[in-house]
């Protein structure tokens, strides 16, 4: 219980250099393509789960925003897989950094406003002030819904961070609870434990669906826009 609370989410360190990189291209490597003629469970399996995502995030976009499939498919692949690798005992999630998650918001938000103004201007611009504002409202609106574009890419990363943050942290307090409890209540303990076996299945829910919530606002971003 001495450890620190945040331990878990400083950036490892080898040598003095950090290796977040070395971690952020761990799920890649697990991404594997088959050769053979006959697949392997594991590559069916990630043929059939790529296939799913495209038939989903794809289903309402015109054929220009389908040029985005393999973007959205990496993405939440990636997403998914190192929420689920941070979850193993003593392991580093990177997407509980709000850099990272900065920085994978603001490109791909910024890449569908620019199709947007580029393909649909008129509509693009229209989006600043709907359809029958008076008069004496339209600056007001315009300052509005510029700050609500400008907001959308930090709402992505913050809500990523906030959701994997908590878990881990509730995780990490239950468990701490759970070894004291062992000497001092028994029974007290047990039902910790079973506590934290069901909030950590839950996080395995919460570490997927929040790949897809990050994955499906951006399509939806880049549907608005082509």
């Amino acid at each position: 219980m001495n450890e620190n609370l945040f331990a878990s989410f400083i950036t490892p360190t080898m040598m003095g250099l950090p290796i977040v990189i070395i971690i952020i291209m761990l799920p890649a490597m697990l991404m594997t393509s088959s050769k053979r003629l006959v697949s392997n469970r594991f590559h069916s399996f990630q043929q059939w789960l790529i296939k799913l995502i495209i038939k989903q995030m794809m289903l309402i976009h015109s054929p220009k925003g389908r040029t985005w499939s393999l973007m959205l498919v990496s993405l939440i692949m990636f997403i998914g897989s190192t929420n689920l690798l941070g979850l193993l005992p003593h392991t580093f999630t990177p997407t509980t950094q709000l850099s990272m998650n900065l920085g994978m918001a603001i490109p791909l938000w910024a890449g569908a406003v620019i199709l947007g103004f580029r393909h649909k201007l008129k509509s693009s611009l229209a989006h600043f002030l709907p359809q029958g504002t008076p008069i004496s409202l339209i600056p007001m609106l315009i300052i509005i819904e510029t700050i609500s574009l400008f907001i959308q890419p930090m709402a992505l990363a913050v809500r990523l961070t906030a959701n994997i943050t908590a878990g881990h942290l509730l995780i990490h307090l239950i468990g701490g609870a759970t070894l004291v409890l062992t000497n001092i209540s028994p029974p007290t303990a047990t039902i910790t434990f079973i506590i934290l076996a069901l909030l950590t299945i839950l996080e395995f829910a919460v570490a997927l669906i929040q790949a897809y919530v990050f994955t499906l606002l951006v399509s939806l971003y880049l549907h608005d826009n082509t």
